[in-house]
């Protein structure tokens, strides 16, 4: 069975929600990925998708976005079909996914990100270029608009991926794990342009690793292991037993400390 559009579920999905999820369910050689899970991801805020290696963090955006097929569930985005309100989200997949060979220059990357504005000629104007540009100076690589992006440092890819979903203009931005495997430079630019969004009235929502910044960086917390386990905010749900039902024996005792 199929994705089903929200708007054939018994109940209108909540219009106020950037990215609603019900029941949606993905299986991998017939062994649930994700299994039967409900998401509701606020408004305005960040949000940490949360859990063990293989809980199905990754394969729940994906399923979302339409990029893996899901054997059931239904996904909105602001009370709409999800195929409809494209426009307004912008997707950083995990920089692992890429094709790092491919030759294409910094700034035609970040360019990509524009792809709906420039129309059917895809015709590069100055203003296009101006906000690429821009784009890239607020992930502190406006110096490597001219270099190929296979010759960057895994950080500096990161950041230019960033800077490409910025250049979409989206009021949705859902990030694989964007903080895996880059230096504490990379990382803190990268978190500093996420407030900047929330700020601006913008929705992220990431797949993210590191428990012990999970307090710091963001406001809510979606626990998943292959099931929903809890979500709320950081503060009533990140807690040592909702960690322990996630991980179980798997959780870090050193996480677990961080945890206060």
């Amino acid at each position: 069975m199929g994705l089903t559009l929200a708007r054939d579920a018994g109940r209108a999905p909540d219009a106020q929600s950037p990215l609603e999820i019900r029941g949606l369910t993905v299986t991998y050689a017939e062994k649930p990925a994700v299994f039967s899970v409900d998401a509701r991801f606020e408004p305005g805020v960040m949000t940490a998708i949360v859990g063990p290696n293989g809980a199905g963090k990754s394969t729940l955006l994906k399923a979302a976005l339409g990029i893996v097929r899901p054997v059931s569930g239904q996904v909105s985005a602001w009370g709409a079909p999800i195929d409809r309100m494209r426009g307004r989200i912008a997707y950083v997949p995990q920089r692992a996914s890429v094709d790092w060979d491919f030759p294409a220059r910094v700034i035609d990357v970040v360019l990509m990100g524009q792809y709906r504005q420039l129309g059917l000629l895809r015709r590069v104007r100055t203003r296009h270029m101006e906000a690429a540009f821009d784009c890239l100076r607020r992930v502190g690589m406006d110096g490597f608009a001219e270099r190929q992006i296979g010759q960057l440092s895994g950080g500096q890819q990161q950041r230019v991926f960033l800077a490409r979903a910025l250049a979409q203009g989206a009021d949705l931005y859902l990030l694989d794990e964007p903080f895996a495997g880059v230096d504490a430079a990379t990382e803190k630019a990268i978190i500093s342009v996420l407030k900047e969004l929330r700020q601006q009235g913008k929705t992220v929502v990431a797949v993210h690793h590191d428990l012990s910044t999970v307090p710091d960086y963001f406001d809510r917390v979606f626990l998943i292991n292959t099931t929903r386990i809890a979500e709320g905010p950081v503060d009533k749900v990140f807690t040592q037993s909702n960690l322990q039902e996630a991980y179980g024996g798997r959780l870090a005792t050193a996480q677990m400390n961080a945890l206060g």
